[in-house]
């Protein structure tokens, strides 16, 4: 039973007038509290209750709508204003384990105020790291920890990775995949190209400007540069990650040769199943995943 029901239950029982002392020694479990204060606590008993099943119905509303996918979301306040953001290989499963009534009393404030959520999905741990910390930064939500930009000198990260260096990432679309750039000056450059290599010129050209520290003139909605963001995929690279597919792009002596490169690559059946490291004659397979 609910705190809530045991002192309505006890109040009820009770009959006028309410004995005060006895409901916050006998429900609340505080004794010998003096009888204005015993009046207070139990009134504030039934106003936070009230607040939790409210948060609850908050939190069901949300969850029934979330996503069963991996995706990066952000709890929001009435006023839109963002709370937390997160990561999860499940939207709908973490977000319920946000609002699970057991966790109403060691809530933060902040986390009681949610009234919405809104998320995106994703294709692949790195994209979730990228987009988390791209969504903290922007957003600077009071419920996460802020944390100083992330910095390659804390990371052990073998040299030899540390170079320019192409990544083709799944795609949270299933008819697409993640591009993925990386700079030694720490820029990162994410836009999604289809795998039937429709519009694939495109990316090239915003490719080699990003690889030539030029803009990256790519849809908005489909590239966006994440400044800063290099060393996560450097130390993603040298565990997870070593098994992503990846390209140097300056091996590429044009943009006719990237972009053949590329199609040839969005059109292997391997791909996402073995990591397949490109060399002028063509491709090969070096590690099978599980």
């Amino acid at each position: 039973m609910l705190l809530r029901d045991r002192l309505l239950e006890r109040m009820s029982e009770m009959g006028a007038p309410l004995d005060y002392v006895r409901l916050a020694s006998e429900v609340l479990g505080i004794r010998n509290a003096p009888a204005a204060l015993a009046k207070r606590l139990v009134e504030q008993a039934l106003v936070l209750e009230d607040r939790r099943d409210a948060w609850l119905r908050i939190g069901e509303r949300i969850c029934e709508r979330a996503p069963a996918s991996p995706g990066v979301y952000v709890l929001r306040d009435a006023g839109g204003r963002a709370l937390y953001v997160g990561k999860a290989n499940h939207i709908r499963r973490r977000l319920r384990t946000h609002f699970a009534a057991r966790r109403w009393r060691q809530l933060g404030a902040a986390f009681t105020r949610a009234v919405d959520a809104d998320w995106v999905e994703v294709g692949s741990e790195i994209e979730a790291l990228l987009r988390e910390a791209e969504w903290i930064r922007a957003l600077a939500p009071p419920a996460n920890v802020q944390v100083s930009e992330p910095s390659i000198d804390t990371r052990a990260v073998p040299a030899a990775l540390l170079r320019d260096t192409l990544v083709v990432l799944p795609s949270a679309s299933a008819d697409s995949v993640e591009l993925l750039g990386v700079r030694m000056n720490g820029a990162v450059l994410l836009l999604r190209a289809r795998r039937d290599g429709s519009g694939l010129a495109a990316h090239v050209t915003a490719l080699r400007e990003f690889f030539a520290d030029g803009p990256a003139n790519a849809p908005r909605e489909e590239a966006r540069s994440l400044d800063g963001f290099a060393p996560l995929v450097f130390s993603w690279l040298s565990r997870r990650g070593a098994g992503a597919t990846r390209l140097d792009p300056h091996d590429a002596g044009s943009a006719r040769e990237l972009q053949r490169r590329l199609k040839l690559l969005l059109g292997d059946d391997r791909l996402f199943a073995e990591r397949i490291v490109v060399i002028r004659s063509g491709f090969r397979p070096t590690l099978t995943r599980p």
